[in-house]
C-alpha cells in the first residue's frame, strides 16, 4: 500500500521528503533563533487550510494576537478559517489574562499544567476535525524541567497521532547547540527536521536538513533555504557544503 503522505506546502520541502511527511507523523522542528522555526509551522499550517485540511495551532511563546497578525504579514489570514471552525488557536500564552485573552475560545489555564493543555488541544482537535497540528514550541514545557522532556512530547504524541492528526513539534535550541532540544525527546519524534542559520566569511547563511523521518526514505544532504514575503523556499537541488575554506553550494 501506498504511504498516506500530509504536504507540507513549502516549496522544495516536499521532494526533500520523497512527497510530504507520512500521515500522523510527529516532527520535531529543531534550530536556534532566528533560523525560521515558526515560520515553517505557521505556513504548513496555512498550506493545509488552503487545500481543506482543518488545522490546530498551540501558541506557548507568543500572544495568539501576534501570532494572527505575524502570519497576515506573509498573506495567511486564518481569521476566516477560525471562524467557518475550520481552524483553532489554543492560547497556552496569556493564562487567560488581558481582554484579548477572552475573546480566544481555546485557553489553557496554566499554561505549565500539561494534563490541561492535553484537555484543551483534544477538544479542539475534534472540534475542527484538525488533519495539522503545530505546537510552539513543546521546549517551553520542559526547559525548566528537562527530565520530564521525554514524557511530555510522548503524551503530546498519543493525543496528536492518536486522533490522526500530522504534526509540528518546534523545539528550541540555543545558537551553539548541535542536538534537538532536549534529552530523549529526538527518540520519541517521528521525524526531525533541523534548521541552521550559520555564519560563515561574515554572512549568515540558513539550511536545513532531514535527520530522520520514520515511514520514508528522504534526502540524505544539507539544504539552502530562503524566507520570502510569502514564506520559506527550499531548494532541493542546491546542497550546503560547509568547509574550513568556507562554504559553497552544489547543484545536483
Amino acid at each position: 500500500m501506498p504511504i498516506e503522505r500530509i504536504k507540507t506546502g513549502i516549496p522544495g520541502m516536499d521532494e526533500i521528503l520523497h512527497g510530504g511527511i507520512p500521515k500522523r507523523n510527529v516532527v520535531l522542528l529543531s534550530g536556534g533563533p532566528g533560523t525560521g522555526k515558526s515560520i515553517f509551522g505557521q505556513q504548513y499550517i496555512y498550506h493545509g487550510l488552503l487545500n481543506g485540511e482543518p488545522g490546530v495551532f498551540v501558541a506557548l511563546e507568543e500572544h495568539p494576537v501576534q501570532v494572527r497578525i505575524n502570519m497576515s504579514q506573509f498573506g495567511w489570514d486564518v481569521r476566516k478559517y477560525e471562524e467557518r471552525g475550520l481552524f483553532a488557536m489554543v492560547d497556552a500564552f496569556t493564562g487567560g489574562i488581558g481582554e484579548a485573552a477572552k475573546r480566544e475560545r481555546y485557553v489553557v489555564r496554566d499554561p505549565t499544567d500539561v494534563m490541561n493543555l492535553v484537555d484543551v488541544l483534544k477538544e479542539a482537535i475534534r472540534d475542527v476535525g484538525a488533519v495539522r497540528g503545530v505546537i510552539d514550541s513543546v521546549s517551553t514545557l520542559y526547559l525548566t524541567k528537562p527530565a520530564v522532556a521525554r514524557n511530555i512530547v510522548m503524551q503530546l504524541k498519543r493525543v496528536l497521532s492518536g486522533l490522526g492528526v500530522t504534526s509540528i513539534l518546534v523545539s528550541q535550541v540555543s545558537v551553539t547547540e548541535r542536538g534537538f532540544g532536549g534529552p530523549g525527546v529526538e527518540h520519541a519524534a517521528d521525524g526531525i527536521i533541523r534548521l541552521d542559520l550559520d555564519e560563515i566569511g561574515g554572512e549568515l547563511k540558513r539550511s536545513l536538513i532531514v535527520w530522520k523521518m520514520r515511514g520514508t526514505s528522504h534526502s540524505m544532504r544539507r539544504h539552502p533555504f530562503e524566507i520570502t514575503d510569502k514564506g520559506i523556499i527550499v531548494y532541493p537541488n542546491k546542497v550546503l557544503k560547509v568547509t574550513r575554506a568556507g562554504v559553497f553550494e552544489e547543484h545536483v
